[in-house]
């Protein structure tokens, strides 16, 4: 199903704006993507902040990051700043959301996506994306949760795991950086998923701090 869907957008897209998102995602390299949002209703809250960094050759590269502070279509409060430390005059001075996403849009092209509950992430985009491709994102997309619950399942078949962000960058022996910060926690995603991929869980790094 997934190949039919993106043979039939090739066929609609064809070699428009967009067809950089249906070229085939390269092997070995993921986006690690990480937003801020005013709260966590896709249907009501604004974003905020998009982060995103390339993961590849074993390294998180920063150099590469992609990231965005964007203007809020909304005011919020206090509970929203607490939470991602991004005040409304910060907000204010941020870009218009539909010129962000067009831009993370060509910067992605068809890379797979990585991110810790990735879901809701796709979800705060979707509508900017179909506003401005006329389809969602059919990029691969792998999240950081599932893929550790696979191997806590695998370890300790009868017990819950734990998927708490900190838990998992603790029990991977990754540092969380910026928590609550997109480009943060889009590092530490991508720290994690080389720690996952490693045979020890110990072989990563950044690059371009």
């Amino acid at each position: 199903m997934r190949a039919f869907r993106r043979w039939w957008l090739q066929r609609k897209a064809g070699d428009g704006e967009w067809a950089g998102l249906l070229r085939p995602a390269p092997p070995g390299e993921w986006i690690s993507l990480d937003l801020e949002t005013t709260g966590l209703d896709p249907k009501q809250d604004h974003i905020l902040s998009l982060a995103a960094v390339p993961v590849r050759d074993g390294r998180v590269l920063t150099s590469e990051r992609f990231e965005r502070r964007i203007r809020a279509d909304r005011e919020f409060g206090i509970d929203s700043i607490r939470h991602h430390h991004i005040t409304p005059d910060e907000a204010a001075e941020g870009v218009a959301v539909t010129a962000a996403v067009r831009e993370f849009l060509h910067w992605l092209e068809g890379r797979t996506l990585l991110g810790y509950h990735l879901s809701f992430d796709l979800a705060m985009l979707s509508p900017h994306v179909r506003g401005l491709a006329g389809f969602g994102l059919p990029n691969p997309r792998v999240d950081l949760a599932d893929a550790y619950a696979a191997r806590a399942r695998r370890a300790l078949p009868n017990a819950p795991p734990n998927l708490e962000f900190r838990h998992i960058a603790d029990s991977l022996g990754v540092p969380v950086l910026g928590r609550h910060s997109a480009l943060g926690d889009a590092v530490t995603v991508g720290l994690c998923w080389l720690a996952l991929q490693a045979a020890r869980g110990s072989a990563y790094s950044t690059n371009g701090e």
